[in-house]
């Protein structure tokens, strides 16, 4: 049995979906996992939706999940305890739950990078009992309790837009904050796949197959220029050369053969369209050095 409950990687004759191009999806995973939820070993943990220093694109990307939608996660999944931009209570009230919910057995989500100076004074998320409350000591708390700690979005994966030049606000990625380990899911946002059908995968499998910089592979393991729609263009030697024009834009500066997302596959707004398909190179949103290391954007 893994730590989340289930026993299905000590089951051989269970085929694990990462296996499967076929099964590579997330909505694979939250069915497995709902199973697990639903069964009398499984017990429905906790989840802190932590909003640091960032721009809360990523609860609004959440927000935009389609399969299954955000309000399947919160009732079939986890129960949501605390959320700056979701949850009904407000004031003390509000913090006092997040507070109650270190007692428990909780996942810890980061959206946006920890601000570290002037004791995170840059990013205040409640005051309570008097004192303002930093979203740092709040990551920090929290951060040092959870079962599991996952950083949504480039912000809290690398630093980001957020830790940008010249980071007036010593913003750093949660990883280099917190000494424990936690799952990287980079994007500007990042998918609502890849966050809820890592969460199943935790439910279902315990902790999810991480690449070198602690990305779910099955999510982050290709590039996008692997399985790119105009993929046959650059191996025939064929480049636009201006925005619009339909063959491979790597010339443009897309950033597609270094950036690690199944963007071509999964797509984005319902599942109906990406950057690319939209005449728009990848500008590397996912990538740890993004966005100083990855521009300028376009090149001619």
């Amino acid at each position: 049995m893994n730590s989340f409950g289930g026993n299905h990687l000590n089951n051989t004759s269970f085929k694990c979906p990462i296996l499967d191009s076929k099964d590579m999806t997330a909505k694979k995973i939250i069915d497995l996992a709902i199973k697990e939820v639903r069964s009398s070993e499984y017990k429905k943990l906790n989840l802190i939706w932590l909003e640091a220093t960032g721009c809360s694109g990523n609860i609004i990307s959440l927000l935009n999940a389609q399969n299954p939608d955000v309000i399947y996660l919160f009732k079939e999944m986890v129960t949501l305890t605390y959320s700056n931009s979701l949850m009904a209570a407000e004031g003390e009230e509000a913090f006092q739950q997040f507070l109650d919910t270190l007692e428990t057995e909780f996942i810890l989500v980061v959206e946006g990078a920890v601000a570290t100076k002037d004791q995170g004074l840059y990013n205040v998320i409640a005051r309570y009992k008097g004192k303002l409350v930093t979203a740092m000591e709040a990551v920090k708390l929290a951060g040092e309790k959870a079962k599991v700690v996952l950083a949504v979005g480039t912000c809290a994966s690398f630093g980001g837009p957020s830790a940008a030049r010249p980071n007036p606000s010593g913003s750093v990625s949660v990883s280099d904050f917190l000494d424990r380990e936690v799952i990287r899911l980079p994007g500007c946002p990042c998918h609502p796949d890849w966050v809820i059908g890592t969460i199943a995968n935790l439910i279902a499998f315990g902790m999810p197959e991480l690449d070198e910089k602690n990305r779910p592979i099955i999510f982050y393991g290709i590039t996008v220029h692997d399985q790119c729609s105009r993929r046959s263009s650059f191996n025939k030697g064929i480049f636009a050369k201006k925005l619009g024009d339909p063959e491979c834009m790597f010339k443009l500066g897309c950033r597609g053969p270094i950036t690690k997302t199944d963007c071509p596959v999964r797509q984005w707004n319902g599942y109906v369209n990406w950057p690319i398909e939209d005449n728009t190179p990848c500008i590397g949103c996912a990538q740890e050095r993004f966005p100083d290391g990855m521009e300028p954007f376009i090149r001619y």
